[in-house]
């Protein structure tokens, strides 16, 4: 069962794999390519968040699947569940419902993996 990382931001975790590995902010930098270091502290410290890009390239160096990363990343899809209010009433209503209720990001977790993925085309 999938849980939610509670208390390691996105660049926590990044920085003890990089640390895992032995690779300096400098070396891990210039192993990702066009990125300076102030770049990657930037992230590690949280003010910053890797591209989607990058965090594939991040990743791949700190040989981890991507999704491992992505569950540390606690930024919220805004411009995404804009997007679904605007173009379906039902989602606005639904997130109503949950900020209404006592829903856990547990509860809100087992509903999707229960369920059908029925907004995704193969």
């Amino acid at each position: 069962m999938l849980t939610l990382m509670k208390t390691k931001t996105l660049g926590v975790r990044i920085r003890e794999l990089r640390e895992n590995k032995d690779y300096s902010l400098r070396e891990f930098a210039k192993k990702l390519g066009d990125i300076s270091a102030a770049h990657i502290s930037d992230i590690e410290l949280g003010r910053r968040f890797p591209s989607d890009a990058l965090l594939r390239k991040i990743a791949q160096l700190l040989g981890v699947p991507v999704e491992e990363l992505q569950k540390y990343d606690n930024r919220a899809p805004v411009e995404d569940i804009k997007r679904l209010s605007e173009s379906d009433p039902a989602f606005g209503f639904a997130l109503r419902k949950l900020i209404e209720k006592d829903v856990t990001p547990e509860d809100i977790l087992r509903l999707t993996e229960s369920k059908p993925d029925r907004g995704k085309t193969e």
